[in-house]
């Protein structure tokens, strides 16, 4: 008896670690692979940022998700804690091999390349200049993101680094998308390690993926719940509305499943994609020496883009057009 319970413990221990491993790995292939489709997303809606809900809390700006049954569903921005001395990069959709790409965001040392997008709050585009990390605390800047400075102390001002793009384009490349490239210090960011989203930022996602009314066929591009200042927390006192849609909403004109591209299709897009998608975090790839990845406190150049050019792509859904933004964005 006392050799069976042995080998019963024994065989216990063996799960205890394997299941984190694999749990680990999963992770880091989600970091790699993204979502393929024929239509684009729609504009980036227009909303202010919540409070900060205490220190330690890092903001990731909301975006356009993808469900087969339904089409593109907003996932709002919100406050999620760091693991410190992280920063998140967000995830954008390119165009790649004749489709867009999703591209997933990650945690890491510095911030990489994520399209050019403008997400607001500090995500103008290129880096992030809404705080930065000074040892293991979380320094918040004012002049850029919502932060009660009565209870969040770590706290300055630099006006410097606002960048006014006006943009709510929602993707990279293709006719009507941001025109932006990594730079060299962005490529050598995506050859770091890196951590996936963490689980307050997938509950996030699945919550609005659950909520109809985060969906795009029914909210227009201009959702109920833009932000929130809590993960899952989509009703009280901090959820922000959408003040407006970024551009006028035109509904597509083939059904989800069918945009959703073939195997074949998006084994190409993502090969047409793949320099610029950051490894796992099991991948650690020597860094490039002379590349020096962009201090996020300093101030970010806007994505080079041409307004006038941003019309509507035959075929495809949304392009977005160019509005004056909210204060805050």
């Amino acid at each position: 008896m006392k050799i069976h319970r042995a080998v019963r413990f024994l065989a216990f221990g063996l799960l205890l670690l394997i299941i984190p491993a694999a749990l680990s790995s999963l992770s880091s292939a989600q970091i790699a692979v993204g979502i393929s489709v024929h239509l684009g997303p729609p504009a980036l809606p227009v909303y202010e940022q919540p409070l900060c809900p205490g220190p330690g809390y890092l903001w990731t700006p909301g975006y356009w998700a993808w469900s087969d049954d339904d089409g593109y569903y907003w996932v709002p921005g919100t406050w999620v804690v760091a693991p410190v001395g992280m920063l998140w990069t967000p995830g954008y959709w390119g165009w790649a091999g004749g489709l867009y790409v999703w591209n997933p965001g990650y945690w890491g040392p510095h911030i990489g390349f994520y399209g050019g997008i403008n997400y607001g709050f500090g995500y103008g585009g290129v880096g992030f200049v809404g705080g930065e990390w000074r040892g293991g605390a979380f320094f918040y800047n004012t002049a850029v993101v919502h932060v009660d400075t009565v209870h969040v102390t770590n706290v300055y001002v630099n006006r410097t680094v606002i960048v006014n793009n006006e943009s709510h384009v929602a993707f990279n490349g293709g006719e009507g998308g941001v025109v932006a490239r990594p730079t060299p210090a962005e490529e050598a960011v995506a050859r770091e390690p890196h951590q996936a989203a963490v689980a307050a930022q997938v509950q996030q996602e699945h919550a609005a993926s659950q909520n109809r009314a985060m969906f795009a066929s029914a909210n227009h591009g201009a959702p109920a719940v833009a932000a929130t200042a809590r993960p899952g927390e989509f009703s009280g006192r901090g959820v922000v509305a959408a003040g407006s849609a970024g551009a006028p909403y035109h509904a597509p004109a083939m059904s989800p499943r069918e945009a959703r591209a073939t195997p074949a299709e998006a084994n190409r897009a993502n090969a047409a994609s793949r320099p610029f998608t950051p490894p796992s975090r099991n991948q650690s790839a020597a860094r490039t020496e002379n590349a020096r990845p962009q201090n996020e406190s300093r101030p970010a150049n806007p994505p080079r883009s041409n307004p006038s050019k941003q019309e509507k792509p035959a075929q495809h859904q949304n392009a977005p057009r160019e509005e004056n933004r909210s204060k805050g964005r």
